[in-house]
């Protein structure tokens, strides 16, 4: 199957398929020719594109009962945008009895293991005043006991209960028995009397099993198609029993619902059909098509839903079981997997792998650690709490104070704080869909084995040699600094060990400010001068400068630089976009560190050079005039505001890169948009302005660090490393040499010459140090041995922001500075507290 159909992701090892299926080539090919052989029209119309259209899509409708094995006759399909949308519906047009009226209230009850888009219909009943119930698994099971007297039996107050057909978090299949046992009474999830409804989500589990509505017959079902086919997205369905349908209730109207309508009087008479009433306007009609075409590849390929059923319980019956054995040489287990089972019966387990990763003391390695070593082996993964906060708390233990205290320290759904007080916020899963193979399944095996226990992982981690680091608090591999390409180096620096040769383009600036104005400055400065470090010693020194200005490509050295209010002058100035206009960066395409931009400030242009090209040149001044379109763009999730650099250039990266792509540059519009950061310490009414960067204006690291860095690694190499390959892997800005290795991770605040730092955070790496800045070849080793070095961690280097200069006039970063710094109180540096993970510069 995935040799034809699924070229695209050969050589990716895809293990998310419970966030959404792959769509097979196929599938596309049979929609696109349905396409260009027939004319769809909006299926309100009356002509004959319009009627082909109405008639496919009930076509569809039926395709899809058939699916789960029932008939028009007990259920009605309702298209909507997705599962999501579907729950939303039945929240608002549930017959509830609110509180205060005559009659007993009704009240919506949902197993605590359910997704967010479950638990969020409690806030659409309270709204109507009606009272929610989260229920466990255990007392839905001893339930029993709550039989209600005989007098209380007839009470016809409407009550529903919300459960998963399989959990989206660890695979556990609930009893599908539950259904009618609820709505015969033999169940009850709380004592009261009334008529319970059951609402079956079924999104996670369709996309793996086959679903028998002859069978169980549950009152709602909603889906979602890409779980299933993995295109279209956006489009799902509520499946309504038709005992049901017509007791809801509906507000709103939107264009094809309505019989007849008076726009100047309150007249609204809506359609017969459940399906037409409830699908507010036009439906997505050409998606709703490709579903046919999705079931049809769906039962080529595959032969149907029990098949799939089996052939991914398998594959994770497998992996259980060996990832369940696996030890370090002293007995403890490589990983803790949250599960309700034991993996023997595809009844009541799905396709779905939960666990953490542990190490050899049994502590938890945070799951954003694992998913940066995962990358490097081209396999994808989901971290986090899947939506399903209650599941999460269960199987990890969280209580609902760890929650809001997490919250506090910066941690929110959907970021990569993985440890909080050295306790898991979330975890890792794997989940395996019909395209997956026995390949994948040891391909994950081998990752696991390969970088929990290879000898190098049984070395002591090594330490800061100032102080010891903790797990308080907000760790530090925080997701918003995953952003390893966002600075990296190219090496010259006095050392016995470096080469006085660079291969970055080293300049000489002699542009100084006015010596009034400089004086000015300095003597600001020194009305609040920076303390040296609590220690004696050798002074601190910087040796190397880096400016990248284009974002992800190659670094230029410089011996002296202008100092702006957005960080180095020029540096990160222009991107590469793709045909989309999104961001590239060397995750994507490692071939950006080939691109080599130099900064002529005399003749006010930037030149572009890469091996095999002629060079081409930019001017720095900005393009202003009326040919040049202002777009907006993102780097990360902040907003800036860039203009095009015209065909010329576009043209010279595309020949270069061999895909299409475009040179922007950030608008002057934009230059002063803000970066909220934890920037106690610089005057409280600054707006800390940023270029191109992911997170801070500077990087910095220190050679003493680089140099025990070097050891550690070339040990694990087996083989010698130049320290400037290896400076220039970390990307920095700045490159200081202070006499201890790490002592830069005490410091709260810096000065050098008459600018003064705050210091933001550390810089959590991810897989851009993995690639060689001068050949553009990957090496998965340097991140792990980071990793294993810094005792799970991946920070090295330390963010940096300056309060805009007092000056009109930029000040000058020199090579050969002073540096004097200020230790933390608290000895540890918190990482911001922002979730940007998938950027890099």
């Amino acid at each position: 199957i995935k040799s034809s159909n699924f070229i695209f992701i050969l050589g990716i090892t895809y293990l998310d398929h419970a966030g959404s299926a792959l769509f097979p080539e196929s599938l596309l090919k049979a929609f696109t020719d349905d396409l260009r052989n027939n004319v769809y029209g909006n299926p309100h119309s009356q002509n004959i594109s319009s009627k082909l259209t109405y008639d496919t899509i009930e076509h569809v409708r039926y395709r899809i009962l058939k699916h789960f094995h029932t008939t028009a006759e007990d259920y009605t399909i309702i298209f909507t945008s997705g599962c999501t949308a579907a729950l939303k519906l039945v929240a608002e047009a549930f017959p509830w009895i609110p509180e205060g009226t005559k009659q007993p209230s009704s009240r919506f009850c949902y197993l605590t293991d359910s997704h967010t888009s479950v638990v969020g219909m409690r806030a659409i009943t309270a709204s109507m005043n009606v009272l929610s119930v989260p229920i466990k698994q255990k007392e839905i099971l001893l339930s029993e006991k709550n039989r209600l007297p005989s007098e209380e039996q007839n009470c016809t107050t409407p009550h529903l209960f919300s459960y998963p057909a399989q959990s989206n978090f660890s695979g556990t299949k609930y009893p599908l028995s539950w259904i009618q046992d609820i709505k015969s009474g033999k169940l009850h999830p709380i004592k009261i009397p009334g008529k319970w409804f059951v609402l079956l989500d079924a999104a996670s589990y369709v996309s793996s099993s086959p679903l028998d509505l002859g069978v169980h017959q549950a009152d709602f079902i909603p889906i979602s198609f890409y779980k299933i086919f993995g295109f279209p997205t956006g489009l799902g369905a509520l499946l309504v029993n038709n005992r049901i349908a017509p007791l809801l209730r509906k507000t709103y109207f939107g264009g094809g619902t309505a019989a007849a309508y008076l726009a100047g009087e309150d007249f609204y008479f809506p359609r017969k059909s459940i399906a037409e009433r409830f699908e507010d306007g036009t439906v997505s009609f050409l998606d709703i098509i490709a579903l046919k075409h999705g079931f049809d590849v769906l039962e080529k390929l595959t032969g149907g839903m029990e098949k799939i059923k089996q052939h991914t319980f398998a594959l994770a019956h497998y992996t259980y079981t060996v990832l369940s054995t696996l030890k370090y040489a002293n007995g403890a287990p490589v990983v803790r997997i949250y599960s309700d089972t034991d993996f023997s019966n595809p009844d009541v387990q799905g396709p779905i792998i939960n666990f953490n990763v542990l190490d050899e003391d049994g502590e938890v390695i945070g799951f954003s650690q694992v998913d940066k070593m995962a990358s490097l082996y081209n396999i994808h993964v989901r971290t986090g709490c899947f939506c399903n906060t209650g599941a999460c708390q269960m199987h990890l233990g969280i209580s609902n104070e760890d929650i809001q205290r997490n919250l506090q320290a910066g941690h929110v759904c959907g970021d990569d704080i993985d440890l909080v007080d050295g306790r898991p916020t979330g975890s890792v899963r794997i989940s395996f869909g019909y395209m997956s193979s026995f390949e994948d399944a040891q391909t994950f095996l081998k990752f696991i084995i390969a970088t929990r226990l290879s000898k190098s992982d049984t070395d002591v981690p090594f330490q800061s040699s100032v102080t010891k680091f903790t797990t308080e608090s907000v760790p530090d591999d925080h997701p918003s600094f995953n952003n390893a390409d966002k600075l990296s180096p190219i090496p010259h620096i006095s050392d016995r060990e470096l080469r006085n040769n660079s291969s970055a383009t080293k300049t000489t600036v002699s542009w100084q400010p006015p010596e009034a104005e400089a004086e000015s400055i300095r003597a600001a400065v020194s009305e609040t001068a920076v303390p040296t470090c609590r220690r004696g010693g050798k002074p601190i020194t910087v040796t190397n400068i880096y400016l990248y200005p284009i974002k992800s490509c190659s670094a230029f050295e410089v011996t002296e630089w202008p100092v702006g209010n957005q960080g180095l002058l020029y540096d990160r100035n222009w991107m590469v976009v793709n045909q989309n206009g999104v961001c590239m960066t060397q995750k994507q395409e490692p071939r950006l560190c080939l691109v080599n931009p130099s900064i002529d400030l005399k003749k006010k242009v930037m030149v572009i050079q890469a091996e095999g090209m002629d060079p081409i040149s930019v001017s720095l001044e900005e393009n202003t005039g009326k040919e040049a379109v202002i777009c907006e763009s993102k780097v990360c999730s902040h907003r800036v505001k860039t203009y095009d650099c015209g065909e010329r250039i576009a043209d010279w990266f595309s020949s270069l890169l061999d895909r299409p792509c475009r040179l922007i540059r950030q608008s002057s519009d934009m230059k002063n948009r803000s970066h909220q950061k934890n920037t106690k310490g610089l005057a409280s009414a600054t707006n800390i302005s940023l270029s191109l960067v992911n997170e801070a204006q500077y990087l910095l690291i220190n050679v003493a660090s680089i140099l025990q860095l070097k050891e550690y690694i070339s040990a694990r190499l087996e083989e010698p490393l130049e320290i400037e390959e290896l400076i220039r892997r970390f990307r920095a800005n700045i490159v200081i040499s202070a006499p201890e290795s790490f002592e830069e991770e005490e410091w709260a605040e810096i000065s050098i010459g008459a600018l003064r730092f705050q210091v933001v955070g550390p810089c959590s790496r991810c897989q851009i140090i993995c690639i060689d800045q001068q050949s553009g070849e990957r090496n998965k080793e340097f991140l792990q041995s980071l990793s294993a070095a810094r005792g799970r961690k991946t920070n090295f280097g330390i963010y940096l922001m300056n309060q805009p200069l007092r000056s009109s006039f930029p000040d000058i970063l020199s090579v050969g500075s002073q540096v004097l710094p200020v230790l933390e109180e608290n000895t540890e540096i918190q990482p911001p507290t922002s979730s940007e993970e998938k950027c890099s510069g």
